[in-house]
């Protein structure tokens, strides 16, 4: 399990049944997007010692905030799936408020070791993804 409860930003797997289980908070809705693409890749690889390849830059939106969050994940999902690529790392900024621009440094999937089930897709089961008293908080269920 990644991130401590108790930190200003983190994340965490939960279990699931047949699935996979993310959670992730930070004190902004960006923040907390990041968090999920670091959990959700926490979840299937291990990201240390991968080399970067370069980065890659997707826009989001315009949507409603846990649409942007599904979005998001999805890119990850896609890079993954489509051009072997392994995010290792997220800079997720606002753009007009119903957007996202996500700035994602990758590497080569082949150089990283597996810790779990590679994410297939994105359920909207369960989604949530809102702001309480300071930080903002969301849970995905991932298809594996």
């Amino acid at each position: 399990m990644a991130g401590e409860t108790n930190a200003a930003s983190g994340h965490r797997t939960v279990p699931h049944t047949a699935d996979l289980r993310i959670e992730a908070w930070a004190p902004t809705r960006e923040g907390c997007v990041a968090e999920a693409v670091a959990g959700l890749v926490d979840a299937f690889a291990d990201r240390a010692g991968v080399p970067p390849l370069g980065e890659r830059e997707a826009e989001v939106g315009p949507a409603a905030d846990a649409d942007l969050l599904v979005a998001a994940l999805d890119e990850v999902i896609y890079r993954l799936d489509v051009a072997g690529e392994l995010v290792l790392a997220a800079d997720v900024t606002a753009r007009d408020g119903d957007r996202l621009r996500l700035r994602l440094t990758v590497g080569d999937v082949s150089r990283a070791e597996g810790t779990g089930a590679v994410p297939k897709a994105i359920s909207l089961h369960g989604l949530r993804f809102a702001e309480d008293s300071g930080t903002w908080a969301c849970a995905v269920t991932v298809d594996v």
